[in-house]
Order: C-alpha cells, then structure tokens, then sequence
C-alpha cells in the first residue's frame, strides 16, 4: 500500500481518509490513478476533463473511492462487486462496513498487479461477486462457488474471529486474508481451470479433480499430516490441492502488498513496489531476498512489542516453487 499525501497541504493519508485533518479537506480515491484526490465540497473532481464523484457507499460502507459521473451505476468499482447484504437492522450490519475496507485494499492490488478481473455482469456465470451474509439468523460458510465469493460478517468481530483462530489452531486470521484466499480460489479457475497449465498445477499442488468432500472431512478428523511444514504454507493447505492454491496465493498477495508498504515507508527498495517490473525467475527471487529478512524483523518488532509474529509462517523450497508458479502467472498477460 503506497504512502498517500494531500495534494493540497501535503499531510500524510491513509488509504481509508475521507477528509485530510490538517485542511480538511475532502478526498476520495481514483483507481485509474491509484491516487486519493481532493474533492470540492460538494464531493465531486475534475480529473482529465472528466467528472467524478464520491460511491453511494460513502456512508453505508465507509468508502471512499470515487465513480465517473456518467457511469450507469452510483458505486465504485469495489462496492459493484457486493451482490448481497444484510439489512441495517441486522446485529452485524455494523461489521459491513469493515468487511467492505478489506475488500477494496484487496482489489486495489489486485489492480496494481493488472490481474484479469470480470464481474457478475460481465460474465454471469463465473464472474467474480461477493455475498457479504449475516449468520445471526442463519449458518453462512465462507467460502467460494463459481467467481461467488460468500463470507459470514461475523469474521469482521474481534471476539469471534479469535475464538475460531484459537479453536482452529491457526496462527493468522483475518478479514483481509479470507478475501486474499477466497479469491485464490477464484484466481485458480481463471488462470489454470479453462487453461493448459494443469500439468504443472498438478505437479505442484496435486490433483485438481481430487474429491472435496473426502478430503474435508479426512482434514477435520485426522489434522494434517505429520511434517506438513516442509511442503506446504499452512496446515489447511495440506487439506486439499485446491486449499493449497488459495493459500499459496494469498501468501504471495500478503508479501507482495507488505513489501510495496514496506518501500512506500523506506522498509524495502523502491524496486519493491507493485508498480515496477519483477516479471520472471529473477523478479521472483528479488522479492523473496527481500521479504525475508523483512518479515524476520517485522516480527522482532511485534515481539518487543509483546505480540506475536507478524508473519508466523515459515516458507520452504516445496512452497517457494509454488509460489514461483503463481508469480509467474500473475506477472504474465492474461488474455
């Protein structure tokens, strides 16, 4: 994520700023630019002789990203892809909001990275589309169905996102990584599913028409398997290869946007940045020479700090030349 400044004082930006608090003034980011602008009052810009304005979200989701003025829907390029949503009566309504934040950091990303990206109008069939769900009344199950991404509201609670965190042994859990997974999974029918790269898929990862079913429920009762950590980038990708996919790519999601927040901040080279050419094996092994010693003191900080690791995974070679396929994919042209 890069350092944002106000064009019109200079003072420092998050990516979630809706006004500076230096001049107060109005913002709102333009994708096409990657860049949060100042508004008018009135909440509109100019930018290159066209017209734009603030997302119909702004209040209901916090966002702050802007539309064109002419365009046929009032949301940003984000907040268009959410299909469903609770009422603002529901109990975790408020937790709407946060889910949306993650959301828009993960397509930002991914638009950085120029990855292919069709929506549910597009392409009805297997474009992308969120179900952000509330199980207040009813059992969600996050997850992903043919570019349908489904995600229970409740992971955005501190409390009962830590519990399952606990009850699942896992070292990390969050928001923003159930969308970085989840869209992995969405990644893997667009760039190998209607592909002739199964073979080397398949080599990696196993065999993609494995039975789900079978492999769920052996994971839930058995655990992984003994020395998981050699092969794989987390115990739940040793449930499944297509489990292992989506955690491998949102391992390489993770790293490549800490190392572009890493450079913004003078962390990391400047090569570091998504915006520069690290195509290939040797782009590939830049980022890892330099997330690691990264990582290794990221985490030292959050120990003196009294919390634990920010980065507690461990990447071997197996997951390395995963995640060199994955790299190598994304940095290809799509079409």
């Amino acid at each position: 994520m890069r350092d944002f400044l106000c064009r019109t004082c200079g003072q420092r930006l998050t990516f979630e700023n809706t006004q500076c608090l230096r001049c107060r003034s109005y913002l709102g980011l333009h994708l096409p630019s990657r860049s949060l602008v100042t508004l008018e009052e009135s909440g509109a810009t100019r930018i290159k002789d066209a017209e734009w304005v603030r997302c119909a979200n702004r209040k209901l989701a916090h966002c702050n990203w802007l539309v064109p003025a002419n365009s046929a829907s009032p949301l940003c390029a984000s907040c268009a892809l959410t299909r469903t949503r609770p009422n603002e009566e529901d109990p975790l309504f408020r937790e709407f909001a946060n889910a949306e934040t993650a959301k828009r950091r993960v397509i930002l990303e991914l638009d950085e990275l120029g990855l292919p990206l069709a929506d549910r109008d597009e392409d009805p069939q297997r474009g992308l589309g969120f179900d952000l769900l509330s199980s207040v009344g009813e059992k969600v199950i996050t997850g992903h169905a043919s570019g349908l991404i489904t995600l229970d509201l409740a992971e955005g609670d501190d409390l009962h996102r830590e519990r399952l965190r606990v009850e699942m042994d896992e070292p990390y859990r969050t928001l923003v990584g159930h969308f970085r997974h989840e869209i992995g999974h969405y990644y893997q029918m667009v760039l190998i599913n209607t592909t002739d790269r199964h073979a080397t898929y398949e080599a990696l990862f196993g065999d993609i028409n494995a039975d789900y079913q079978a492999a769920l429920n052996r994971h839930y009762r058995d655990g992984p398997p003994d020395g998981w950590s050699a092969n794989y980038v987390s115990s739940y990708a040793t449930m499944h290869p297509a489990e292992d996919w989506a955690e491998t790519f949102a391992h390489y999601l993770h790293i490549r946007d800490a190392l572009d927040t890493a450079a913004a901040f003078g962390f990391a080279p400047s090569g570091a940045s998504l915006t520069n050419d690290l195509s290939g094996d040797a782009g590939f092994n830049r980022i890892i020479d330099w997330w690691l010693p990264l990582a290794w003191a990221l985490n030292q900080v959050n120990r003196s700090m009294g919390h634990s690791d920010l980065y507690p995974f461990v990447l071997r070679g197996p997951v390395l030349k995963k995640m060199r396929f994955i790299h190598q994919l994304v940095q290809r042209p799509h079409y």
